[in-house]
């Protein structure tokens, strides 16, 4: 009976992830560029978040400097929603750089298209002396395989968490603190965010309709496809609130509140060759100044969260300093 039960749940569950999986399914490879830039140049941060996926990529090296600088030679990486796996191939990428000798990194994801990608662009990767690095089809609401406090390095980036229910989460959040013994490293859409449509750029849709109160979200494209999946934009506060029963929270601020408005659209704002350091420079101070602020905090693009299964640093709360000129990959 209780057999039953359990896979009457999974069933379920599978079903309402359907339309998630389908989505990005659909997206297919236009996503990665969409998403993550270029995918021959893997530092170069030229996507639709730059400057967002600098602070990642800033956080995410100082981590890996430190877990070498104690003295491990092993280090062991789990992506929850990897897509197309560009973050996994950055971590590792640079985790080998620094002379990790033994790299063991998973990416699970739900659709399939997406998996596959991440396989044929970490191909060469995975072939490498010391990496074992693989892409699996897989749900981050189901127990995950890894053993008890095994990883030193749990992602779940961008629009991940958001297309979770919201009864979903405590299981999920309660699962990655099992494995987790490091840090465990997210970023959510915030309330306040500019729009998205997740699987494409906003222009791309004719209309589009976000409803946070029922955490649903229906996009018409231009194409003609049509997309409703669960979508829910989180408050700072909510979103500690419902991670701090599973994990200590380390830290928390916004990504993104000036530098994406400010952006230019080469289809509207005329090119100029003239540099704009100083004008990015004075953006990177308010970005610093302003990303933990109450008042704003709500109105970044993506909320960072940095938390950790030791709740003894709970009260320390280190806090990231951004650099006061644009950080490089």
């Amino acid at each position: 009976m209780l057999t039953s039960l359990a896979q009457r749940l999974d069933a379920s569950a599978a079903d309402s992830n359907r339309p998630i999986a389908n989505a990005y399914n659909q997206a297919g490879d236009k996503y990665l560029c969409y998403a993550d830039g270029d995918p021959g140049q893997l530092f170069a941060f030229n996507g639709r978040y730059a400057y967002g996926d600098r602070q990642i990529w800033k956080l995410l090296d100082e981590k890996l400097r430190a877990l070498f600088v104690s003295g491990t030679q092993t280090v062991r990486i789990l992506d929850l929603g990897c897509g197309p796996g560009t973050w996994l191939r950055r971590v590792v990428t640079r985790a080998r750089e620094l002379g990790f000798r033994h790299i063991f990194a998973r990416g699970i994801d739900i659709a399939e298209d997406q998996v596959r990608r991440a396989e044929e662009l970490s191909a060469s990767l995975s072939r490498c002396h010391g990496v074992e690095l693989q892409f699996e089809v897989a749900d981050i609401c189901k127990r995950l395989p890894e053993a008890d406090a095994s990883i030193d390095l749990c992602l779940c980036l961008y629009g991940v968490l958001n297309h979770l229910p919201a009864n979903d989460l405590p299981p999920v959040l309660s699962e990655i603190r099992r494995v987790t013994r490091g840090d465990f490293i997210a970023t959510v859409r915030a309330v306040g965010s500019t729009p998205t449509v997740y699987v494409g750029a906003v222009e791309d849709a004719s209309t589009f309709h976000q409803d946070n109160k029922n955490d649903r979200f229906e996009v018409e494209f231009q194409d003609g496809r049509r997309v409703c999946v669960c979508s829910h934009l989180f408050g700072a506060a909510e979103l500690r609130a419902r991670v701090l029963p599973h994990l200590a929270i380390k830290d928390l601020f916004g990504l993104d509140l000036f530098h994406g408005r400010f952006a230019e659209d080469p289809r509207w704002n005329p090119h100029s060759d003239q540099p704009c350091q100083q004008f990015d420079t004075a953006l990177d101070r308010l970005e610093a100044y302003y990303c933990r602020n109450p008042g704003f905090i709500d109105h970044a693009t993506h909320l960072l969260l940095v938390g950790t299964p030791h709740m003894k640093v709970a009260a320390l709360r280190p806090r990231i300093a951004l650099a006061p000129q644009a950080a490089h990959g």
